[in-house]
């Protein structure tokens, strides 16, 4: 037993002695093959590990990226920021469209698109493309934490990446696409390979940084957003909805600020006054129970300040925006949303369902919590089906949340 173990201790040091040894010599290839002998090239080789770090390897690559003339310093920049920062890793297609995309353009020129091994050659060896996953990848692990933990290589990348997702959403050519029929949008992919992740992630990236260029570019988007291309991919992405969207789209720009919880554009849009701020959408959800649902409580405090907002407004089926909120766990949103008097907590869904069957049966037990200590909850009120808040919790498990329902002396009738 100690040997196997001690075997164990032994194995990822030669690893890693491999690995470095490998990105040292990949990323000064040009230095080593210089040499004239095999002993010279292996010489240069240890004088480098001798006298290097990989930190200090992957800094000097870096630096001689930014040294490079024309545009290759700016196009192998921007492949490793996009790479470093995307939400999802992108295909060769997806990276160099991305990198064609000039922002505050209005239209997207496809000379612009730089090969994929002219990008690799501008990024010096640090990216490659791994053909399993049809991705293009930062060479190591250990380059993404370099770049992490020196933040000051890249400005801004969030909000730059939002605003080229958003310039490339603005554009006159993918504006064309608003006309396509909903059962083509899969081919879209080939065509337009950056349409899909500009529509799901520009509001992520915004969030997370929003510059005034961003907002502005927002704003624009939601102008024309009505049937947009990427409001159908959007709805189409997230809830799998694709029949129906061409004649009756009901996904507004409110709609999209409230779901990625950009408190600014939020606040922007309800000051321009063209929104009905209790519009459903296709399925009746308004702004509020979607930013409800994603747990945006500085969107739902916003919203709930307006007078004409229905705080207890259900969807088709009976979900208000407590429901929603109980739910997913948002405890904040919940707390926020009892406030309202008009908020009833034992509203029940068109199945029974109320936000402590829901959050009973989710074993959200901080919602359980707040919810329980609410004079007016009903903890035994049965759903159509006869489960109690006790049964559903019964039902999938959750030791902690029956714990909690039986200390408010429920029925014990109701267990299963």
């Amino acid at each position: 037993m100690s040997g196997g173990h001690g075997s164990q201790n032994v194995m990822p040091n030669y690893w890693l002695i491999y690995i470095f040894r490998f990105l040292l010599a990949s990323l000064n290839i040009d230095a080593i093959m210089q040499e004239s002998t095999l002993y010279r090239r292996r010489e240069r080789l240890n004088k480098m590990i001798d006298g290097l770090g990989l930190e200090d390897v992957y800094g000097a690559t870096i630096e001689r990226i930014k040294a490079q003339r024309g545009d290759k310093s700016k196009l192998g920049m921007g492949a490793l920021m996009w790479i470093c920062h995307a939400e999802r890793p992108l295909s060769p297609d997806q990276l160099c469209h991305a990198l064609a995309i000039e922002s505050g353009s209005t239209d997207f020129d496809s000379g612009n698109i730089p090969s994929i091994p002219t990008l690799v050659s501008c990024c010096q060896g640090l990216i490659t493309v791994d053909k399993e996953g049809s991705t293009v990848r930062l060479i190591h692990f250990t380059l993404r934490e370099y770049l992490s933990s020196h933040p000051h290589i890249f400005y801004s990348p969030h909000s730059t990446i939002a605003e080229v997702c958003l310039t490339y959403l603005n554009s006159q050519q993918v504006k064309a696409l608003s006309d396509y029929p909903t059962a083509d949008l899969r081919g879209l992919v080939h065509d337009k390979p950056m349409v899909e992740y500009c529509s799901l992630y520009w509001g992520v990236h915004a969030k997370k940084d929003l510059s005034d260029c961003t907002m502005s570019l927002a704003l624009q988007l939601f102008k024309e957003y009505d049937g947009h291309i990427s409001a159908k991919v959007l709805v189409h992405k997230v809830w799998n909805i694709l029949d129906g969207l061409i004649a009756c789209p009901r996904w507004s720009g409110m709609h999209c600020a409230s779901f990625f919880g950009i408190f600014e554009v939020v606040a922007a849009l309800i000051e321009m006054g063209c929104y009905d701020l209790n519009e459903g959408d296709w399925s009746g959800c308004t702004a509020l129970s979607l930013a409800a649902e994603k747990g945006h409580e500085g969107v739902v405090k916003i919203l709930l300040e307006r007078e004409e907002v229905n705080p207890d407004k259900s969807d088709n089926d009976g979900r208000t925006p407590l429901s929603y909120a109980a739910v997913h766990g948002r405890e904040g949103v919940v707390g926020v949303l009892l406030e309202r008097q008009e908020v009833n907590p034992n509203k029940p869904n068109n199945y029974g369902q109320t936000p402590l069957i829901r959050a009973a049966g989710a074993g959200n037990e901080g919602v359980v919590k707040i919810l329980l200590e609410r004079e007016e909850v009903n903890p035994d009120k049965p759903d159509n089906d006869g489960l109690t808040p006790l049964r559903m919790a019964t039902l999938f498990g959750h030791k902690n949340v029956i714990a909690q329902l039986q200390s408010h002396e429920v029925s014990t009738d109701s267990t299963i």
